[in-house]
């Protein structure tokens, strides 16, 4: 499917999402942008860490609840759309429940089970034992442990390097918790930096899938679709995307600037923006991350 197409086909007003399932490599920002240009509100945002992803949703009035270990910026510490919508109620309130990385495996694995929840000894003696999850200490058998709760999304975004048609999804590099989350969502959709022929020479062996078809509704290949974060093997982590987006989003009018400028009418318009020469910078430092821009960029 086309990105347009699969996000208006699986996410409702009212969905709840998981991105970012690999942590801070494969965050699908093209599905990010796409919310923003199609306007899906009311929405339940989870991951575990999602960069800016979080920040920017929030920013564009798009999200009432959001279930993290950390949302933010991580080149620039904190997320100024968080800030203002925690302070100051804008654009409006957002609901906070507080998971670590962890418990956040947890409760996606025990949806996957279809338990309600998973027992865990850790969490005992921390703050997170107050988060709006619902996290409960219980004895069993003369043990404390702590319950967690089931989480299933209505709806995950899975980033992999390569998929073919079918829905066979290859990740190079941390997996996270991508496992968990694609077996425990209603509907799955899969981007892909590269899309396999479907043939017994070119799709990926049995023992090289990460993401299997059965649970895939939507394969979507798009190039540089996790920019600014990196894909092994293909580009690095654009660190001075995130730093100038932090620098640009601390005052209202100047997030409303940076979305009249990044987001435009398609991901080919995003593309356009950032340029080729930037495009070709970020493929040669795939490896080791851009750290800093030359003077002439």
């Amino acid at each position: 499917m086309t990105l347009t197409h699969a996000v208006k086909q699986f996410v409702t007003d009212g969905s709840s999402l998981f991105l970012g399932a690999a942590h801070e490599a494969l965050i699908p920002f093209a599905a990010v942008h796409e919310l923003i240009r199609q306007n899906k509100r009311h929405l339940t945002f989870c991951a575990p860490i999602s960069d800016v992803a979080c920040d920017l949703l929030i920013g564009a009035g798009l999200l009432d609840a959001v279930k993290v270990a950390w949302a933010g910026n991580v080149s620039g510490g904190l997320g100024h759309n968080i800030r203002r919508s925690q302070e100051q109620g804008i654009p409006h309130p957002v609901t906070f429940y507080d998971y670590s990385n962890y418990t956040m495996a947890l409760a996606l694995q025990a949806a996957q089970m279809g338990v309600p929840f998973l027992p865990t000894r850790t969490l005992q003696g921390t703050d997170l034992l107050n988060s709006r999850v619902g996290f409960e200490p219980f004895t069993w058998h003369e043990e404390s442990l702590v319950a967690v709760p089931a989480l299933q999304p209505d709806v995950a975004i899975i980033g992999v390097q390569r998929a073919d048609k079918e829905g066979n999804g290859v990740i190079d590099g941390p997996r996270g918790m991508t496992h968990e989350v694609m077996m425990a969502s209603r509907h799955v959709i899969l981007i892909c930096e590269e899309l396999l022929e479907s043939s017994e020479e070119k799709s990926p062996a049995p023992w090289q899938i990460d993401v299997p078809s059965l649970v895939v509704d939507a394969v979507v290949p798009i190039s540089f679709a996790f920019h600014p974060s990196p894909c092994l093997g293909f580009y690095g982590r654009d660190t001075a995307f995130f730093g100038d987006y932090h620098q640009q989003t601390r005052s209202l009018d100047g997030f409303k600037r940076w979305l009249d400028t990044w987001i435009g009418d398609s991901h080919d318009d995003y593309l356009a923006q950032l340029g080729a020469e930037r495009l070709q910078i970020l493929r040669s430092h795939e490896k080791e991350g851009l750290l800093q821009w030359p003077k002439a960029l």
